[in-house]
């Protein structure tokens, strides 16, 4: 070989296991699964949504709720069951984060699980904490059941929350 030659594939050698610290390459896995949790697990969305009530964030609370998403909780006065869809779930989530100044959600024990054999459907009844705290004199604290119908097209999918039934003790 001529020295020319070689000193182009030293140089090739040595450029092609040099690291730049400064553009390091790119991980697989995505990071903010592993903080804020991976949807496509049914534990993951639960953290995910947790993360979205705690950190008072939208973007990560809407896509968490299907397009043909459905809320129910019973008013006692009334002694009717009362619904609304997406859009105003999302209005009435997005005015409790801007106007609240710390949301804490703990969720608790699963108290009823069934999930279909695709894995494109389960039924979650799950307890939780929820303390909201307005200002320094306004702090709201309560617990409750929420019955969650979480749906996805196929199993790699991340879940969605389709239904929601408030299912707390007044």
């Amino acid at each position: 070989m001529r020295p020319a030659h070689l000193l182009l594939l030293a140089s090739a050698l040595v450029m092609g296991s040099c690291v730049n610290p400064f553009s390091p390459r790119l991980e697989k896995a995505d990071i903010l699964e592993d903080i804020l949790g991976n949807p496509t697990t049914i534990e993951g969305f639960y953290t995910r949504f947790q993360n979205a009530y705690q950190l008072r964030d939208t973007t990560l609370y809407g896509p968490l709720i299907a397009s043909e998403f459905i809320f129910t909780y019973r008013d006692p006065e009334l002694n009717v069951d009362v619904s609304w869809g997406r859009a105003e779930e999302l209005n009435t989530t997005a005015r409790l984060f801007a106007t609240s100044r710390d949301i804490q959600l703990q969720w608790n024990n699963i108290s009823s699980f069934f999930q279909n054999e695709p894995k494109t459907r389960a039924q979650v009844i799950r307890r939780f904490n929820l303390m909201v705290m307005l200002d320094e004199s306004t702090v709201y604290r309560t617990d409750g059941a929420t019955n969650f119908i979480l749906t996805r097209e196929d199993s790699t999918r991340a879940w969605q929350l389709l239904s929601w039934r408030d299912e707390s003790e007044l």
